[in-house]
């Protein structure tokens, strides 16, 4: 269980868990915020008003941070979860002015033609939720709707490609966990509840039919299919792994 991507199988008690836990299961969360910035950064120069679009923007997190580094840009957020809309609302209150948010469904086609092609796309968590096939479209309906030199950065969890690489993904998860655990709460009580709610994919791969991540290889080549340029991997560490190109 990682994340919102509205599916059969994610309920708003889903959502709720990631609103109280997200922060905590989600490894070196503010390195990857700084790398996802760094990231936008080199495809915003120059813009005036910006049109960020994210994909499952969860709790908004991500939203508020960006908002933030960006003053100038407006962003969509996206997500399949009222609960998670509420939370992001609140979470971004300051930057209400630049903030839109509506309900979406990932996997469908509907949301994917866009009056105002976005400068920069951003999913964090999220397209895991869709199968391979399901990735590959998306790849190829992001790089359509966005606007010529603009990013696509991905944040997510990639799925290991040997019993070794799950033993050791799964363990360095625990671990950062654990470390957070520590820092904000002085105790384990995040890892175990990672524990107690199974959201360690990389040590239950089979549980549920919600996570199917695809390998860094995967993710690389079809972007590149795509037709997105100078795809590359920013950042890796548990199983987690940020992914991003040009257009």
């Amino acid at each position: 269980m990682q994340s919102e991507q509205a599916t059969p199988a994610w309920s708003e008690e889903n959502s709720a868990s990631f609103i109280a836990y997200g922060r905590f299961f989600n490894p070196e969360r503010e390195r990857q915020f700084e790398v996802i910035g760094d990231l936008v950064a080199a495809a915003v120069q120059g813009e005036a008003a910006p049109l960020f679009l994210e994909l499952c923007c969860g709790a908004g997190d991500l939203a508020a941070f960006l908002l933030g580094r960006f003053p100038a840009a407006r962003y969509l957020a996206l997500d399949g979860s009222p609960a998670m809309l509420a939370e992001a609302t609140r979470q971004c209150a300051t930057f209400r002015e630049r903030l839109t948010t509506r309900q979406f469904d990932l996997g469908s086609d509907d949301w994917r033609q866009m009056r105002e092609q976005p400068r920069i796309v951003v999913s964090s968590l999220a397209v895991h939720h869709l199968d391979g096939a399901g990735k590959r479209k998306l790849f190829g309906d992001l790089h359509a709707v966005l606007a010529p030199g603009g990013a696509f950065v991905l944040a997510d969890i990639m799925r290991p490609t040997s019993p070794a690489g799950f033993a050791v993904a799964a363990e360095a998860y625990e671990r950062a966990v654990a470390e957070r655990s520590l820092k904000e709460r002085g105790d384990l009580s995040m890892l175990d509840k990672l524990r107690e709610l199974r959201w360690n994919y990389f040590r239950y791969p089979d549980d549920d039919s919600i996570d199917q991540p695809s390998t860094v290889a995967e993710h690389l080549r079809w972007m590149e299919e795509a037709g997105f340029r100078g795809v590359d991997v920013a950042w890796a560490v548990a199983g987690h792994a940020i992914v991003s190109g040009t257009k």
